[in-house]
C-alpha cells in the first residue's frame, strides 16, 4: 500500500477493533467474561480492571465466577458491578462473587438486535468518514507532490477497496453478533 494510505488503513482497522470491542460487551444471555473487560475497582487507591485482582471462570453457561485474591477484594468488586451498566446484581457467599444472567426475553433479544446493528452503521459511517479523509489526502497530496492522474486514480481505487473490505467485516460481525443474540 502507499505512504498516503496506510495511516488510514490503521485507523479502518482501529474502528472494526473497537466495534469487535463493544460487542463482545453485549451479553446474549450466556455468561461472558468480556462483559467485565471495562469494570475497575479501587485496588489501594489504584483503579484496576477486575481481571488483575481476581480470577473470572464461567462454571456453566449463564454463571460467572468470581474469586479475588485477597478477600476485602470482594466489597469493591461487588460496589464496581453495582456501578455498572450491567444489569445484573451479584452474589456472595464471603469467598466467591457468583453474577447469574436470566434468560433473555423475545423482546429483550430484539431490542440488542437493534442496537448491534445500530453500532455496526455507526463504525461504517466511521470507515466512510476515514474513506473521505484518505480521498482528500491523496487530492492534496496529488497537487503538491505532482503525482500523475493515474497513480491518483490507482490510490483512489485502492482506498475504495480498503473501505469495501472493512465494511464487508463490519457486515459480517453484526450479521454474526446478531444471530448470536437471537438464538435461544
Amino acid at each position: 500500500m502507499n505512504a498516503i494510505i496506510t495511516p488510514f488503513e490503521e485507523k479502518m482497522g482501529k474502528t472494526e477493533a473497537n466495534l469487535a470491542e463493544e460487542y463482545a460487551s453485549i451479553r446474549a444471555g450466556r455468561a461472558n467474561p468480556h462483559l467485565l473487560d471495562k469494570l475497575r475497582v479501587d485496588y489501594y487507591g489504584t483503579p484496576s480492571p477486575i481481571q488483575s485482582v481476581a480470577n473470572i471462570s464461567v462454571p456453566e453457561a449463564r454463571v460467572i465466577q468470581i474469586q479475588p485474591w485477597e478477600s476485602k477484594m470482594i466489597k469493591e468488586i461487588e460496589k464496581a458491578i453495582l456501578a455498572s451498566e450491567i444489569g445484573i446484581t451479584p452474589s456472595n457467599d464471603g469467598k466467591l462473587i457468583r453474577l447469574v444472567f436470566p434468560e433473555l426475553t423475545e423482546d429483550r433479544r430484539k431490542d440488542l438486535a437493534k442496537d448491534i446493528k445500530k453500532k455496526g452503521e455507526e463504525a461504517k459511517v466511521a470507515i466512510r468518514n476515514i474513506r473521505r479523509d484518505c480521498m482528500d489526502a491523496i487530492k492534496k497530496a496529488g497537487k503538491a507532490d505532482d503525482i500523475s492522474e493515474d497513480e491518483i486514480k490507482k490510490m483512489e481505487n485502492d482506498t475504495q477497496k480498503l473501505t469495501d473490505k472493512f465494511i464487508e467485516k463490519i457486515d459480517s460481525m453484526t450479521e454474526a453478533k446478531t444471530k448470536e443474540i437471537m438464538t435461544v
